[in-house]
């Protein structure tokens, strides 16, 4: 079913779509009212690594267990379980509970109470949980709105390419109820190659016949391979909001205090000449989500006088525009590390 600007009917799982102006939402017809870890190449001193250190808490065979359970018991089955996993890492997570813990007194702007922690990993915990069901095409069972769906539909309509920027806020898996809407979508991921190791893995656990177009990043022809899917009128995805190694970074506002922004993706998109779109989709509870589709920045006519105000320009907006969603659905914010970690600090680390 493509995006449109009236409501119908269609075949398929999605159930209808119902459009008003330029929020586009997506209901389901038996319903009722997410480490994509990408990062650019730029290199430079000074990025917070921590995150990249910690040991992966899960392994196949958990999730190939949580797999069976979510197909064949069902949703509400695997939610339950999903309970007991969240009040395990809030209790042998320290780590991570100091980070929750940070992260909402900032956005809440008071200390956060043990149910407001909980309930943010169990947020993290359930839009991990729903991508078992988005790989598996099972979107009769979300109420999916999008919001701003006329971009990616111009886009389309054009066969352009341009960048998708998104962060590790609420779920970028989300994106393929989209693309259920809109055949003619596809996406690209642009990420490192030990996390496109890592999200193959995943796949083929949660559904071997689930493809993903992943660009591994550090190899001499990762350029080429970026400039050739966006010639080919592709989508080229990046998770823009964590550094990786010694990327170089960007240190702007956000929730009331300075943050590094790796400067990589914006980079690249610049060199490449290319419009850049942030696509958020944020989880709010039961089965809704809200999918939010904006232009950020467009590096069409940049010269290479103009290339670094134009960066530092559009992460300044990417930031600002983060910090409005977490602001907006403050449990969605999934990076568990101290994100606001000055460079001095973390070297010191």
């Amino acid at each position: 079913m493509a995006l449109r600007d009236s409501r119908r009917r269609c075949d398929g799982r999605v159930g209808h779509v119902e459009s008003d102006g330029a929020v586009t939402r997506t209901r389901t017809a038996a319903a009722q009212p997410p480490d994509l870890d990408g990062s650019a190449d730029a290199r430079a001193p000074a990025a917070d690594t921590s995150w990249t250190q910690r040991p992966e808490r899960s392994n196949q065979a958990m999730l190939r267990l949580m797999t069976w359970i979510s197909l064949r018991l069902g949703r509400r089955a695997g939610r339950l379980v999903l309970r007991l996993i969240a009040g395990y890492f809030l209790l042998f997570a320290p780590a991570a509970r100091r980070a929750s813990r940070a992260y909402l007194a900032r956005v809440l702007e008071r200390a956060p109470r043990p149910a407001e922690l909980f309930r943010h990993f169990l947020g993290f915990a359930t839009t991990i949980h729903d991508r078992i069901y988005l790989l598996n095409e099972r979107f009769d069972l979300f109420d999916i709105r999008v919001h701003g769906g006329e971009l990616i539909r111009d886009i389309v309509a054009d066969g352009n390419g341009v960048f998708l920027i998104g962060a590790h806020i609420g779920s970028f898996e989300v994106i393929r109820a989209v693309g259920r809407q809109q055949p003619g979508i596809r996406v690209a991921m642009v990420m490192y190659e030990d996390n496109a190791q890592k999200i193959n893995r995943t796949l083929a656990a949660i559904n071997p016949a689930a493809q993903q177009d992943i660009i591994p990043l550090g190899r001499l022809d990762s350029m080429l391979q970026v400039r050739e899917r966006l010639d080919d009128g592709m989508l080229v995805g990046m998770l823009a909001d964590r550094s990786v190694g010694p990327d170089a970074v960007e240190r702007v506002d956000f929730v009331g205090a300075p943050a590094n922004f790796p400067a990589g993706p914006w980079r690249i998109a610049a060199m490449l000449k290319r419009p850049v779109i942030l696509m958020v989709g944020l989880y709010r509870g039961g089965n809704r989500y809200d999918i939010h589709f904006e232009q950020l920045a467009d590096f069409s006519n940049v010269t290479r006088e103009t290339r670094g105000a134009a960066q530092r320009d559009a992460i300044v907006r990417y930031a600002a525009r983060l910090e409005h969603h977490v602001r907006q659905a403050p449990f969605n914010w999934f990076n568990f590390f101290d994100f606001w970690q000055p460079a001095r600090s973390r070297d010191a680390d």
